[in-house]
């Protein structure tokens, strides 16, 4: 009955999609009059774009969730407490319920924690704090349904520590720090027509197709259905979004979107018990997190805003940039800016005076430094393309690969 459920879901998407494509529009003079605006600063008039659009997708997702909750209990044989097999009354299947419930609601509260962002614009340590709130549901209904804490170990540590190594508490702290990252990677790559959209709707068919994969093969089947319940209106949604976000945009996300967006795949890695597959699909997050280390931890000096300078006269964009004096560097600082320098990973200019101009350290700015100034269109383009790129090496990792570093896959 599990087909039946996802036809629904796939039915409920579909209305979800219809209803955001209607909406996205009768909102946008609304969040204007509100103040939720910003102005588009790559285009050479600037016009006044409604952002924080996000808050109005995360609210249809999850009443198009809302409604779906009674149906795959419905066609779930085990949900019927008079019907009797093996001798024995089956039960509801309350695990199940409760995992749905706690998904929605971190879900929910990471939504409106993230619309309190766009609106009060939050530290930077807040933006780690919100994720952690927000899986706190996810984490005790995983405490109160499995509370497994077992990692099976790759064949070349089986030697030293056994088949699977028990981690205890450490097990918590890394789903939450999952959920952290993917919130916030998201929201690092982002600033340009369609990007923080665009790169979600490539994740999110990644994670659909990957569920498909396993539902197939029959490797735990209930786990990517629920994966499948959670990506189809997300999906859905996403799509409406990306019609009125790609260049030229129509309306901004905001944080909220990220936030949303970030902590619904954490929900279905974690409840769908394929962190690890998931983390594969963020390829180009990690990237793009590891790229900027240097700048998100301050050795290297990092402005507000990382976004490329856009050239009125050429409507292309241009790497921004950072100033620092070498010598004003701490030693891990100068190492790893020398480190990018050789590798050729950054522009480098240095004045009479010793001062070092190089690029802001985001993916975005990589781009232009590699392939010189870019459209916006085409910058969004080249990085949704490294994304499905991403995703076709992550599958490769996850079914060939692995075959050589685990037993079972």
């Amino acid at each position: 009955m599990s087909g039946a459920a996802i036809a629904i879901n796939a039915g409920i998407s579909v209305a979800a999609y219809c209803m955001a494509v209607r909406m996205i529009p009768r909102f946008r003079e609304m969040f204007i009059k509100a103040n939720l605006f910003g102005n588009d600063l790559c285009k050479k008039d600037k016009p006044q774009v409604p952002e924080s659009f996000g808050v109005l997708i995360g609210c249809i997702f999850l009443i198009s969730l809302f409604i779906f909750i009674p149906i795959p209990f419905a066609f779930d044989e085990a949900a019927a407490t008079d019907v009797v097999t093996g001798g024995k009354p089956a039960t509801f299947p309350h695990d199940k319920f409760v995992e749905l419930i706690a998904a929605l609601l971190s879900i929910c509260c990471m939504i409106f924690l993230g619309f309190a962002d766009d609106v009060l614009d939050l530290r930077w340590r807040h933006k780690l704090l919100l994720p952690t709130i927000a899986t706190l549901p996810l984490l005790m209904v995983y405490y109160v349904n499995y509370n497994s804490t077992t990692v099976i170990m790759p064949n070349f540590a089986r030697g030293l520590v056994g088949t699977s190594l028990n981690i205890g508490a450490l097990y918590y702290v890394y789903m939450g720090m999952l959920a952290v990252f993917c919130t916030n990677a998201i929201n690092i790559l982002a600033g340009i027509n369609g990007l923080e959209v665009g790169q979600s709707l490539i994740i999110a068919g990644s994670i659909l197709l990957f569920n498909l994969i396993e539902f197939t093969l029959g490797h735990q089947v209930d786990s990517h259905i629920f994966s499948i319940f959670f990506m189809l209106p997300f999906l859905a949604t996403t799509l409406a979004l990306w019609k009125f976000n790609k260049y030229p945009s129509q309306v901004f996300v905001g944080d909220t979107y990220c936030y949303f967006a970030g902590m619904t795949f954490a929900v279905v890695g974690i409840l769908g018990h394929f962190s690890k597959t998931l983390l594969l699909f963020f390829l180009p997050q990690i990237i793009n997190f590891l790229y900027s280390t240097p700048q998100l931890f301050h050795f290297v000096p990092c402005p507000r805003h990382r976004l490329p300078k856009y050239d009125t006269k050429t409507d292309l964009l241009h790497i921004s940039t950072t100033e620092f004096r070498l010598e004003e560097l701490n030693s891990l600082g100068r190492l790893m800016v020398t480190v990018l320098r050789k590798l050729r990973l950054i522009s480098w200019h240095k004045t009479a005076d010793g001062v070092v101009r190089t690029n802001n350290l985001t993916l975005i700015n990589f781009v232009l430094v590699i392939f010189g100034p870019v459209h916006e269109r085409v910058v969004t383009q080249m990085l949704m393309a490294l994304q499905v790129l991403c995703t076709l090496l992550a599958l490769v990792i996850r079914y060939p690969l692995a075959n050589y570093f685990y037993e079972n896959t």
